[in-house]
């Protein structure tokens, strides 16, 4: 039996995903039991590890089936770009005569202010040629590309004056991983792996301006994610993976009251046990569970992590009894992991009735029970 898993999602502003992403969570894939795996979630909606959300199930932005949403873990809310721009307006006057060089974003960094605008002035001219370079596939698309590279424009600017504006650094890279969004999935000039892979940079250089910046830890891991997603099961993309898994893992350190950033570390372990050598697999989807459980335990009607939890206990049954089962007697049997899997995914059911995904796997459930 296939089932598909559901995606994290990018968040660009407190927790929403909880209805990514998303960022991405968003967000987004799909995923077999047996499989694992974020853009964009109520704090960013989860999305099935390889990227998907259930078939039917409306966008994270208006929850999108696809990817995770960018977010900030401070609250239950996502940014606009209506709010972003705003911000930006409000950046203006804080920046006026009586502060010209955005000193209020200074802080200390191992490099000096000289290195710091000849290194970001490179950096600003190749990611601003890329987003120069986006153009949306439909009429929606290009007008919101527009507010996007308006809004690179702006952090371009802002990191010239001041480069220490780890806050400018973290708002570049959400535009770059939102433009990624943009374009054309076989578009090649730019690549959404190119700005993705650009957005990850400015993630990495705010985070080690401001180390507890979670919201940039999260967006980066899922921002990883996609670029893991394009290589499929590879070498490469296993680094991808467990790259992905370190930085959710610092985005809970640093606010661990964040249900969305478990559920998308629980399907990027998801992922990476699909790849891993099998004698690695169970320890790590053990760990995805662990994580699915820790999410539901802050959010217990967070349906997306019950029933991310309910598919990798699905796949578990399905390797355990493919194994011939364990020789530790405490472990639990593959008829007892289907039965507490048939729950979790009828729980997300009942949480969320309009998932056409959710509803097909308890009626095949209840076939196979009849059966």
């Amino acid at each position: 039996m296939s089932t598909t898993t559901e995606e994290p999602e990018l968040q660009k502003g407190p927790d929403r995903e909880p209805d990514p992403e998303p960022k991405p969570e968003p967000e987004e894939p799909e995923v077999a039991p047996g499989d694992a795996d974020p853009k964009k979630e109520e704090p960013g909606e989860e999305a099935a590890i390889q990227s998907g959300e259930p078939e039917g199930d409306p966008s994270p932005k208006g929850e999108a089936p696809a990817r995770p949403e960018l977010r900030k873990d401070e609250g239950n809310r996502t940014f606009t770009m209506r709010e972003l721009l705003n911000e930006l307006k409000n950046d203006d006057a804080a920046e006026g005569p009586n502060n010209p060089d955005g000193e209020r974003r200074e802080v200390d960094s191992p490099y000096s202010q000289e290195s710091l605008q000849q290194i970001n002035a490179e950096q600003n001219n190749a990611a601003m040629e890329l987003i120069d370079s986006v153009t949306g596939v439909d009429e929606e698309g290009r007008s919101r590309q527009r507010i996007l590279t308006y809004a690179a424009r702006r952090y371009a600017s802002s990191i010239s004056r001041n480069p220490g504006d780890y806050d400018a650094l973290y708002n570049w890279a959400l535009v770059l991983q939102e433009s990624a969004d943009v374009v054309s999935p076989d578009s090649t000039s730019p690549s959404k792996d190119a700005l993705l892979e650009e957005a990850c940079k400015k993630y990495d250089e705010a985070t080690r301006l401001c180390p507890t910046l979670h919201d940039a830890f999260y967006n980066w891991a899922i921002a990883i994610s996609d670029r893991a997603k394009m290589r499929g099961r590879t070498k490469e993309a296993e680094e991808f993976w467990k790259q992905a898994t370190r930085n959710y893992e610092k985005a809970v350190q640093l606010n661990w009251n964040s249900p969305q950033a478990l559920n998308n570390w629980g399907l990027a372990l998801q992922e990476l046990s699909a790849i891993v050598p099998a004698r690695e697999k169970q320890t790590i989807v053990r760990t995805a569970i662990s994580k699915f459980r820790a999410a539901i335990q802050l959010q217990f009607d967070f349906h997306r992590a019950i029933y991310n939890l309910g598919t990798v206990l699905y796949g578990l049954a399905e390797d355990t009894l493919r194994t011939g089962g364990s020789a530790n007697a405490k472990e639990i049997s593959p008829n007892e992991l289907y039965s507490q899997s048939a729950i979790y995914i009828a729980a997300a059911h009942a949480l969320k009735p309009s998932y056409s995904v959710f509803a097909f796997l308890v009626c095949l459930w209840i076939t196979i029970a009849l059966s």
